[in-house]
């Protein structure tokens, strides 16, 4: 049976020997007779080979976009740009004083308030090597046996007698800004929530610019129903300021950033739909391929016209101001 793509099949009629080709994609399947082998299957072999690199071309210009979400800061890093002046927080990269940054060197930050305890880590998970939470109501966050070890946030509030988990941050949530937009040397908020069908919960840890040293936070606000805040004074909180001279790209910067946006928004939701509502493969995929494929040769043509025209100006003016033979 007739299979792959580039497979070539003999067949002896009488004296001659003709030879039976499968081209093209598993999509629009193309059958081709020859009587030279070679020949037969390196034409066959155009549209089997190339045709799949000019779409994997494609499909690389239309991810060009994308590139920017997948390089982006990571959770707890943040950069501002206010008058001229660059300022980078980066509350995980590590200090000459603390090699993890703003993070708990313990895994966790713990803080007692009459009957409510709460534990978390900023950045990332808690970790746990000692005085772990015992509470009920913990299986959203590792459950009885690693209480706290697969969220960021954590709260146990005594009722009827018995302390009650709920979770109130994850690192998946988490989101950093300004404490005062205006005065960005003062240090950034972090905020982690919880989102769960009986109540949404959040917590917002205030990390304030300090280069004297640590305060580990020792109050906590309760803002709602289950929205904490607190705060901690880190030296990681403090940014690093950078001057910049230049004034940005400029509108046609920002028009030329804005249009391939656009063409590779189009491009990915053109591929996806055709791919997966009309079942089209190869190089159709590709929305209105053979447009795409033409530009070059549309732009030799422009460029060709452009320059005949102008060498038929040049002729012209040179014609105009010739010396006359008499």
């Amino acid at each position: 049976p007739i299979s792959s793509p580039g497979s070539v099949y003999r067949q002896s009629v009488g004296a001659e020997q003709f030879f039976l080709v499968l081209a093209g994609p598993p999509h629009g399947k193309k059958l081709r007779f020859c009587r030279s082998e070679g020949f037969c299957w390196c034409s066959a072999m155009e549209e089997a080979l190339v045709r799949p690199r000019r779409v994997s071309f494609a499909l690389f210009l239309s991810l060009l976009c994308s590139l920017p979400l997948l390089i982006a800061a990571g959770a707890c890093e943040l950069s501002v740009i206010q008058s001229g002046t660059l300022y980078n927080f980066s509350l995980a990269s590590p200090t000459s004083a603390k090699p993890h940054g703003a993070l708990s060197e313990d895994g966790f930050y713990k803080i007692v308030v009459n009957e409510t305890s709460l534990w978390f880590q900023l950045c990332d998970k808690m970790i746990f090597n000692h005085d772990p939470p015992r509470c009920f109501g913990c299986e959203d966050c590792g459950g009885s046996s690693h209480c706290g070890t697969t969220c960021s946030a954590l709260v146990a509030n005594n009722i009827g007698g018995y302390h009650v988990c709920t979770t109130i941050g994850r690192e998946s949530s988490l989101d950093i800004g300004l404490i005062d937009s205006r005065n960005p040397n003062k240090g950034v908020n972090v905020k982690m929530s919880a989102i769960s069908p009986k109540k949404n919960c959040s917590l917002s840890v205030s990390v304030l610019c300090d280069t004297n040293g640590v305060q580990e936070p020792d109050s906590l606000e309760l803002l709602g129903d289950c929205d904490y805040a607190t705060k901690l004074r880190h030296p990681s909180g403090c940014p690093k300021v950078i001057s910049i001279d230049r004034k940005g790209l400029g509108w046609f910067g920002t028009l030329s950033i804005i249009m391939i946006c656009v063409l590779g928004v189009y491009m990915s939701a053109g591929i996806i739909y055709r791919f997966f509502f009309l079942g089209i493969r190869g190089a159709n995929i590709v929305p209105n391929m053979e447009f795409w494929l033409s530009i070059p040769q549309r732009l030799r043509s422009l460029l060709g016209s452009l320059v005949r025209r102008l060498r038929g100006q040049h002729r012209g003016n040179i014609g105009s101001y010739s010396p006359m033979s008499y």
